[in-house]
């Protein structure tokens, strides 16, 4: 009984910081959906939506876009915790889910929930120097889960890494292995291959040539996503607990004294938790 124990407690196996991550989303949603007016519900999406405007050298009357230091500061992040309708959330939730673990067992909950900060923002900037200027607000979670794809692509794909260990005991360690450098990676069919379709696919949906579910009116902010997906692709060793960027070196004989205190074994690979990719939307006026 007792050694059945532990493998019954991983069949829910989403990380916590996601789950409350998700939670918060839904909760934001259906606040803005249900229990606001739709005039409080403007202000609030004025208030915390991500407008290239603001930042243009233009006066705004106050009450249709705020243009206090503060929403300049804090639309970077804001933006990515609303959604359109049931529809946009519903859909980036499902791949928040689908990335967000990863990333979130590789680098643990901190780590995790700065590292969407840093995504969003990145995303916000992309949407930014693509729209100078110009109202079109922005919402969505779809940047960062574009960085949490981008992210797991450093580590998944590693031999040892979670896709090869689905169903093992030792499924942990597939978080801890070390993370393909840049250079290997583009050299690696697979994952060239999966790049080719996420950037042929984001750019057809920022020309128009197909559309996405549950955008309703609004258009993708596609650059956003490209943000967003470059941030954690590049980014990643910056939150990587397990430094991965340095190629393992399997055990290599016995431990090694470094002549300043008492023997030391060689490091093994540090600690846990997982990611996400979305779809970033833009509601234009």
């Amino acid at each position: 009984m007792t050694d059945d124990a532990p493998a019954r407690e991983r069949v829910f196996n989403i990380p916590g910081v996601v789950l409350a991550l998700v939670v918060l989303l839904v909760l934001i949603h259906l606040t803005l959906a249900f229990l606001l007016t739709v005039e409080q519900t403007n202000r609030l999406l004025m208030l915390f939506a991500f407008s290239p405007l603001r930042y243009a050298d233009v006066v705004v009357p106050g009450d249709i876009l705020p243009m206090g230091w503060g929403p300049k500061l804090w639309t970077f992040v804001s933006y990515a915790f609303i959604h359109a309708d049931l529809n946009h959330l519903f859909f980036n939730l499902v791949w928040l889910l689908a990335f967000g673990p990863p990333i979130a067992r590789r680098f643990g909950a901190g780590r995790f929930l700065t590292f969407c900060a840093f995504t969003a923002a990145a995303g916000a900037a992309a949407h930014l120097a693509t729209h100078s200027g110009q109202f079109a607000p922005m919402i969505g979670a779809s940047a960062t889960i574009s960085g949490a794809m981008a992210a797991a692509m450093r580590f998944v794909f590693q031999r040892g890494g979670p896709l090869g260990m689905i169903g093992s005991s030792d499924q942990d360690e597939s978080y801890r292995v070390p993370a393909a450098p840049l250079t290997s990676m583009l050299r690696d069919p697979r994952i060239l291959a999966f790049l080719a379709v996420w950037f042929g696919v984001n750019i057809l949906f920022g020309v128009g040539a197909i559309t996405m579910p549950g955008l309703g009116g609004g258009t993708v902010a596609w650059e956003a996503h490209i943000g967003g997906f470059l941030a954690g692709l590049l980014g990643f060793s910056l939150f990587d607990p397990a430094h991965p960027d340095t190629p393992a070196t399997a055990s290599q004989g016995p431990p090694v004294s470094t002549g300043d205190g008492p023997v030391q074994s060689p490091p093994v690979n540090p600690p846990q938790h997982l990611p996400a990719i979305a779809w970033s939307r833009a509601s234009h006026d």
